[in-house]
């Protein structure tokens, strides 16, 4: 079995594969405090709910855009299972070619959407990741990932509005039942989830539009990608919230299986 770990600024997230079937996953909030032991607890715990051990870990890759977190991440990986774990980085052989201006501040999480959303459903295609951030990734036909765009994540925005202002509530982050807001919450709903969908519209549309684009398939991921599918529902071809995840397993088996 392999295990995947994919540390996001807001989620970590593991799962543990048996070929190419998740068997298990688990999500935990990002904590950079943590320490080794407790990330280990957490481990155990995942493989315990398919009725695997640490015994059963044949190998292990992680993705990490918080740097911070790494060492205490492969640190637990070394304890549990004798070994570090494959860290994804732009020299990572991934199946997709990067012609990017600055592929070492290429994040991996990009990096890892991309090679699994091309390995599992081909190009030419866009994938977006609705995370903290929410990024747009461009790769054609032959696999090539050349650009893309990066904006504040739904989360992240609606965060910023209500801390920034002294009279805005928190609130919850679904359709609205009308473009209308007939209250502050409702007013609040309407420019966030709507106008947000109406960014991923402008998006996909102008990229659509790009000669190396033509036809092109749209794969999102990440816990929001629901959400605009309810709204735009044409807009997405694929929601895959595990795209990470398997695409961190099929990234260990392409660079291992010849050894």
């Amino acid at each position: 079995m392999i295990l995947t770990i994919d540390i996001g600024n807001t989620n970590i997230k593991f799962g543990s594969f048996d070929g190419n079937e998740m068997v298990a996953s688990r999500r935990v909030s990002t904590e950079r405090h943590c320490t080794a032991d407790e990330y280990g607890i957490i481990i155990k715990e995942l493989l315990s709910q398919s009725n695997n051990s640490v015994g059963d870990i044949e190998g292990v890759v992680m993705s990490s855009v918080v740097p911070a977190l790494n060492y205490t991440m492969e640190h637990a990986c070394e304890f549990l299972f004798g070994s570090k774990p494959l860290v994804i980085t732009h020299d990572t052989n991934t199946g997709i070619t990067i012609d990017y201006d600055n592929p070492n501040g290429l994040g991996a999480d990009r990096i890892v959407g991309m090679a699994s959303a091309y390995h599992l459903y081909g190009g030419p295609l866009i994938t977006i990741d609705f995370g903290t951030a929410t990024t747009f990734n461009l790769i054609d036909k032959n696999g090539r990932f050349f650009g893309g765009a990066i904006c504040p994540g739904i989360k992240t925005g609606a965060e910023a509005l209500v801390n920034k202002t002294a009279k805005l509530p928190h609130i919850e982050l679904v359709k609205p039942e009308s473009i209308v807001g007939r209250d502050t919450r409702g007013c609040m709903q309407s420019g966030i989830i709507y106008g947000y969908a109406g960014l991923v519209k402008y998006m996909v549309e102008s990229f659509k539009a790009l000669p190396e684009m033509s036809g092109a398939r749209v794969v999102a991921t990440g816990g929001l990608s629901e959400l605009i599918s309810q709204i735009e529902p044409n807009l997405v071809d694929v929601t895959d919230r595990a795209l990470a995840l398997k695409g961190l397993n099929y990234i260990y088996h392409l660079n291992t299986s010849k050894k």
